[in-house]
């Protein structure tokens, strides 16, 4: 099992501005020349077509060379053609290649931080032995103490450490992973920092979470997504149509030809150009939608580059991409819009039971509990004066571990006495089936701890309900203004917890979602994605339980915390590797994005061919059909002039948008109108515009520098 060593966030910042330097367009060079294999270069029909088109041009200037004299046309012309013609592909071919060269930068930096370990393997009969981290088979228990490498992705199934991670997330911050609970994921590669812990494997040489890291970001085979293939399919219609209307140009300028000397007498020098193959290629070249044709695999490859920046591993470009579709938000309360760090805050026993008597029973109910919530409570009971001893468990005590089905925990001592504490509802209705009655006080001082947006435990002592724990938990200092960003972008936000309804409300509002779901079981979460989605609605969930897995792999966007369990990791379509819950905003963000950026750039390059149009057909067909002079506002040299500037405006247009592609349009939380009429006013009109300027400018320095003729 390979490692990797750990590295600080400045390294990593370091490299990933590194990503944009010069040493990776050689390579890129190379493989967009690579690139023009025709079995690779029919995958994009639109570039295929180009290049077919400076096949023939080609041809054609071989064809005069042997035959001289069979236009009135310069060969030059042609020359220069053929030249950017070819250079419109590499243009296209570069942007691809060098998107990808980014990913394969990312997949050799992780590669340079990995090395072998050694690992200490458990034997059956208790014993060690240390053997190769390569070695390690799904299964195989190793103990890792301070100080030591975890040799492989596994799960804690005993002991708890903090480890530091700063070799997958670049924090340097170190975090606890502790067994039995949503923090037992561990990852090889990272560093046992205190204490000693042990792993049971889950993954084999080469199937560790870094290699699948490393195979995703070198993107070797990236799908295309549903929408990607869509517009491919526009595109090509597009081409056709396009190449259907400028076929037929070459009779109909040929027969006005010769209209124009057999019946009329008057020269053919204007109206040759019209007949040239070549100059048909290059204006259905110029009329297609070669920008967005040419960019629009790069886009998608740098969609999942910028998740990979923000540390999200997305599964596949479709999961980035859906999350740009996103309609509905479901967040977890604890640790997402709160904290997350619950601690026992008050005691508040009912009527007949003293506050002492409360503490050291919730006390012993939480001696197995080893969340933080169970552990404050403990920690809350000593500092409160209940002493040690009055809440150690005899010999032959049988300890109730918390599930989310029950929500409750407790133990049952030798005596027959039975303590449980968990959700007010959970514990009534166990107190119910017992036999128990209920005191009036108790709904009140569960009203009450709700109301001001704790978490109420309710403890009992067999059939008696001794009173309620509160705990306490603040909102995250942003996250109101995080969600309302959200709002901003549409989307609709639902809070997910396992508190009581009141305790649930009263988050929400502060929160500012715009619903909840409370007392959600893992049954509950999944049953109402599904009628969410049965809606028409596209859902976005995150979770990093063994719980929320079934939920994960039923959301449209399932992100999965790093530091969760296996069985989470494997269900959604993506890993935070930072593991912070409120990065579901960021993915969302970059779906949005990566959205807008090809919506952005299909509006330029639509806008482009229809300003192209108005820019080289009055120009180009002018002398044999003159009522075109009307519409030739741009007043270019000559027909030669202004296909050739065409052309290479065209072909130049493309390296310039390369940065617009992997960088993506700047990102705004609007909604889908407003988001239009910018796509419209921005890149629509400066779609049209840029033509107009471009090819003029060009035009003037190809006659500044007699270029042309």
């Amino acid at each position: 099992m390979d490692v990797a060593v750990g590295l600080d966030r400045h390294e990593q910042a370091a490299q990933r501005q590194r990503l944009f330097a010069a040493d990776l367009v050689m390579p890129a060079m190379r493989q967009s020349l690579a690139m023009l294999r025709p079995d690779i270069q029919w995958r994009n029909p639109v570039m295929f077509v180009v290049e077919i088109g400076a096949v023939l041009t080609l041809a054609y200037i071989v064809r005069n060379v042997v035959n001289p004299g069979s236009t009135l046309v310069s060969l030059g012309y042609f020359v220069a053609l053929d030249i950017w013609l070819w250079l419109t592909v590499v243009f296209a071919n570069f942007a691809t290649a060098f998107a990808e060269e980014r990913g394969r930068s990312q997949a050799a930096f992780l590669r340079r931080t990995r090395a072998s370990t050694p690992a200490h393997r458990l034997r059956t009969d208790g014993g060690l032995d240390v053997v190769n981290s390569i070695d390690l088979k799904p299964g195989d228990l190793v103990t890792v103490k301070a100080n030591e490498v975890i040799p492989g992705d596994g799960e804690v199934i005993e002991g708890v450490a903090a480890v530091d991670e700063s070799a997958i997330t670049g924090e340097s911050a170190p975090v606890i992973r502790e067994a039995g609970g949503d923090r037992s994921g561990v990852t090889g590669g990272t560093t046992v920092l205190s204490d000693h812990i042990t792993v049971r494997i889950v993954a084999g040489f080469g199937e560790s979470f870094l290699d699948r890291m490393i195979a995703l970001v070198e993107g070797a085979v990236r799908q295309r997504t549903p929408n990607e293939i869509a517009l491919t399919l526009v595109l090509t219609a597009f081409t056709l149509i396009f190449m259907i209307v400028v076929v037929p140009l070459w009779p109909m300028a040929y027969n006005a030809e010769l209209y124009m000397t057999s019946y009329l007498g008057l020269s053919t020098q204007l109206s040759s150009l019209g007949t040239d193959v070549p100059t048909l290629i290059a204006l259905v070249v110029c009329l297609i939608p070669t920008t967005i044709g040419a960019l629009l695999a790069a886009i998608g490859i740098a969609g999942m580059d910028r998740a990979l920046r923000h540390n999200i591993i997305a599964k596949s470009g479709l999961a980035v991409e859906t999350a740009g579709d996103i309609d509905v938000v479901l967040l977890d309360k604890t640790g997402t819009i709160t904290v997350g760090s619950r601690h026992a805050t008050d005691f508040l026993p009912v009527d007949g039971i003293q506050v002492q008597e409360l503490r050291t029973a919730a006390a012993l109910a939480s001696g197995a509990d080893r969340t933080p919530e169970g552990q404050s409570i403990v920690t809350a009971a000593l500092a409160a004066g209940v002493s040690q001893s009055s809440i150690s468990a005899p010999d032959g005590t049988q300890f109730i571990e918390f599930s989310a089905q029950t929500r409750m925990s407790g133990i049952d001592l030798p005596n027959g006495r039975r303590l449980r504490k968990g959700a007010p509802d959970a514990v009534l209705d166990y107190l119910r089936r017992a036999g128990g009655t209920m005191p009036p006080e108790l709904d009140t001082l569960v009203a009450q701890a709700a109301a001001e947006g704790a978490t109420p435990l309710v403890v009992s002592d067999g059939k008696r309900p001794l009173g309620v724990v509160v705990l306490q938990d603040t909102l995250k200092p942003d996250i109101a203004a995080r969600i309302g960003l959200l709002r901003q972008m549409g989307l609709r936000t639902i809070m997910i917890t396992g508190d009581n309804r009141l305790t649930a409300s009263t988050i929400a509002k502060r929160a500012g979602v715009d619903d909840y779901l409370a007392e959600a079981t893992p049954e509950a979460k999944l049953t109402f994605l599904r009628q969410e989605q049965a809606e028409g609605k596209l859902v976005a969930m995150m979770g990093d339980g063994t719980n929320d897995a079934p939920a994960l792999a039923q959301a449209d966007v399932g992100l999965a915390m790093n530091s969760g369990t296996q069985a989470a990791k494997e269900a959604g379509n993506m890993v935070d590797l930072d593991s912070d819950p409120t990065k579901l905003i960021e993915v969302v963000e970059i779906g949005k994005q990566l959205l807008m950026t090809r919506g952005a750039l299909t509006t330029f390059s639509i806008a482009n061919d229809i300003a192209k149009y108005f820019a080289i057909v009055p120009a180009l067909f002018a002398g044999t059909l003159p009522w075109l002079k009307a519409i030739d506002i741009m007043h270019l040299h000559s027909p030669t002039s202004a296909i050739l500037s065409a052309v290479i405006f065209n072909a130049l247009i493309i390296p310039l948008l390369i940065p617009v592609a992997l960088k993506g349009v700047r990102y705004r939380p609007l909604g889908a109108d407003a988001l239009l009429r910018q796509n419209l006013l921005i890149w629509g009109v400066g779609g049209v515009i840029a033509p107009f300027i471009g090819i003029k400018l060009i035009d003037m320095f190809m006659v500044a520098f007699h270029l042309v003729a």
